[in-house]
């Protein structure tokens, strides 16, 4: 009886980890280890999918702003400064609240970049998914969109493309005009675009004395959200303190409402009559910053009376992210 021949297996060739492409996660894994994919080299990228990152844009210049224009301003726009400047061919970098099309960036006709921030992003990193599309962006060819993706889990974060050192000083627009550079020439498709983001827009308005306060106007009454960089028990003590003291308003009529929780940092909202507008709530804001300042520094135990204010600002705070 012949002997059996003794069976080889083609030897697949090595890959290395950046080489190894995206499968779906019960394919075997591309790396040739006879895994599947989600036990395999698609591991990290899971877990990066779902661990949350709370504050994403913590040590970005103006975190703030970025958690105000993420969640809050219908249109504006930021210029981004990179480090060690802008690549060759790249006249500019520019971060808007929304792009045409819901793309996640733009690499306009002349070389600048648009890129998107109120996207949906894949991983629980808002900052490495951004950053991942701003790469992709600058490479990209002029005139072209860039499409969304996974990131890879060991990818950069914005905080490692842009210059710590820059500033961020948003722009707030009343509409989308600044999509297209000539909106009368614009294709059909970003023109009724454009149409329904303007018509969807809420006035919005950035406060000059103050950082990262944006007065909005609604069709019943204004409001007042500002977005701050203290720590949230802190913070509540503080506004529990003011409030208790008939102290957390912004003139007649105005009033502490509640907050919003994004991002890892606390917004603030105020209800405005209608007639107040933002340059009315201006100097009224600067003297509640001087005020919270204040009440940030004390370290008295709370009355009883500001513990019941401080329930009542807790059982109205909503989340965003």
């Amino acid at each position: 009886m012949a002997k059996k021949r003794p069976q080889t297996k083609a030897t697949r060739p090595q890959l290395t980890d950046g080489e190894i492409p995206v499968v779906g996660a019960r394919e075997p894994c591309p790396c040739g280890s006879g895994r599947r994919y989600k036990a395999c080299h698609g591991k990290a990228a899971a877990e990066a999918v779902t661990e949350l990152v709370q504050r994403p844009f913590e040590g970005l210049p103006g975190e703030c702003d970025w958690v105000a224009l993420r969640e809050l301003v219908p249109a504006a726009t930021v210029t981004l400064p990179l480090k060690g400047g802008l690549p060759e061919g790249v006249p500019s970098v520019t971060l808007a609240t929304v792009l045409p099309m819901a793309w996640p960036a733009l690499r306009r006709d002349d070389g600048s970049v648009l890129l998107g921030l109120q996207n949906d992003t894949a991983s629980g990193d808002i900052s490495r998914d951004l950053a991942d599309t701003l790469q992709r962006a600058l490479e990209s060819k002029p005139g072209s969109p860039v499409q969304a993706r996974r990131a890879p889990a060991d990818g950069p974060r914005l905080q490692d493309l842009l210059d710590a050192d820059g500033t961020f000083e948003p722009v707030v627009h009343a509409g989308f005009e600044f999509w297209v550079p000539d909106a009368e020439n614009a294709t059909p498709e970003v023109t009724a675009s454009l149409e329904r983001a303007n018509a969807a827009a809420i006035p919005t308005v950035r406060l000059t004395g103050v950082d990262a306060a944006y007065w909005c106007e609604t069709p019943d009454k204004n409001h007042l959200r500002w977005v701050m960089p203290y720590p949230e028990e802190q913070l509540l003590d503080a506004l529990a303190r003011l409030h208790a003291a008939g102290k957390s308003n912004l003139g007649e009529g105005t009033r502490l409402v509640g907050s919003f929780r994004a991002h890892g940092l606390t917004v603030p909202v105020w209800d405005l009559p209608s007639g107040i507008g933002a340059q009315d709530v201006e100097k009224p804001a600067a003297e509640f910053a001087e005020r919270l300042t204040a009440a940030l520094a004390a370290d008295a135990p709370l009355t009883a009376d500001e513990r019941r204010a401080r329930g009542g600002l807790t059982n109205r705070q909503v989340t965003l992210s």
